[in-house]
């Protein structure tokens, strides 16, 4: 009888050699790791609830540790917390409604440690006019800003000011922290100096495209990119696309709808066609889908979120929904978001709250 096992063992070993060589799978970027998740909401069908500056201030309060006005509601803190990099650019110790930078990077870490989510937007100066994001008396700042030159070169100053930033967020082991990026949104309204009035879908492209660039070349890989047009000026198909910068560039097909007092069916109506877009551009080019700003100023309706946000999100395969900031009537007078503790439409929230579909930080940790 021949003896095989020397064969056999030779075999063995060039196999194990083999697979010693087969190269490693790269690990997940932070950012890979937020958009697998996000997608683990698609898979479970639960939307996530955002809220704007949540740990900040609320109606009659600021800076008070672990306080959030949708926690003194819910007994639970939202889900997603935003904020804001206005005056980054600037090189500002605090953002545009004077919440301090160090606060944004503590409170960030403290949402991530108890396994929530953070998300940023930006409110940058106007570099021509040196007023704010809203100033539009100058309608080429576009094609100033995004021509070769001086003003150019400041944008990058800027976007990498902000990109410092969000690569500065890390967890307690120094690791990068993900967030969502939504930067440049609500491009189809005309109150922005980036808005599309103020310029053209291709000089918007190039923004956004030059943004990612000095992202990229810093090595910031911590960051998940929202699109986000505006309910105006964005009534087809090929309004919400005409300024989408490529799928190399953005993970979340967004829209931007508020609720106005007295239209309610337009509200709807903006509802459906916006998530219409966006959850088809979503599915068609591989991405996410979510509502990333909403909400009804003051709450002037007892039963908005039941009544009206609930019904015009269920049925739309959305990762998550995010409402803006409640400020304290110094600040702005009633300019909240979510009801505060003792307000008419506390009940309502709670309700929404509750919702298997609805998903706040217990949900998700």
């Amino acid at each position: 009888m021949k003896n095989y096992l020397p064969i056999a063992l030779a075999a063995l070993a060039l196999a194990s050699c083999g697979k010693k060589q087969q190269a490693e799978p790269e690990p997940l970027t932070p950012a890979q790791t937020l958009i697998e998740r996000l997608q683990g909401f698609q898979d479970k069908g639960i939307i996530a609830f955002g809220h704007h500056d949540d740990t900040a201030y609320g109606y009659r309060w600021a800076y008070v540790a672990d306080s959030s006005d949708v926690k003194n509601v819910t007994g639970d803190y939202p889900a997603i917390m935003n904020w804001d990099l206005g005056l980054i650019e600037w090189n500002c110790a605090k953002e545009l409604d004077s919440v301090p930078f160090d606060f944004i990077r503590q409170e960030a870490a403290k949402q991530h440690a108890r396994g929530g989510i953070n998300s940023f937007s930006w409110h940058p100066r106007n570099p021509v006019t040196k007023g704010d994001s809203w100033d539009v008396s100058d309608t080429t700042v576009m094609a100033q800003v995004m021509a070769p030159g001086a003003l150019n070169d400041t944008l990058n100053v800027w976007i990498g000011r902000a990109a410092d930033f969000i690569g500065s967020l890390k967890d307690a082991d120094g690791n990068p922290i993900p967030v969502i990026f939504r930067p440049w949104h609500e491009q189809t309204g005309q109150w922005f100096w980036w808005g599309l009035p103020n310029g053209s879908p291709e000089l918007y492209k190039d923004l956004w495209k030059q943004t990612r660039q000095v992202f990229d070349e810093k090595g910031i890989n911590n960051v998940v990119w929202a699109f986000s047009p505006d309910k105006s000026n964005c009534e087809t198909m090929e309004q919400y696309m005409a300024s989408y910068p490529g799928d190399e560039y953005v993970d979340i097909m967004g829209a931007d709808v508020y609720h106005f007092p007295g239209q309610d069916e337009y509200f709807n109506t903006c509802m459906k066609n916006m998530l219409t877009f966006a959850t088809t551009a979503a599915k068609e080019h591989g991405k996410l889908a979510a509502l990333t700003e909403t909400g009804s100023e003051a709450c002037t309706l007892p039963n908005w979120y039941m009544d009206l946000l609930y019904p015009a999100i269920k049925d739309y395969p959305i990762v998550y929904v995010s409402v803006w900031r409640n400020a304290m009537p110094e600040m702005k007078e009633n300019h909240f978001y979510t009801p505060y503790k003792g307000h008419p439409s506390e009940p309502d929230f709670i309700n929404f709250y509750k919702l298997p579909k609805t998903a706040f930080l217990h949900d998700i940790q």
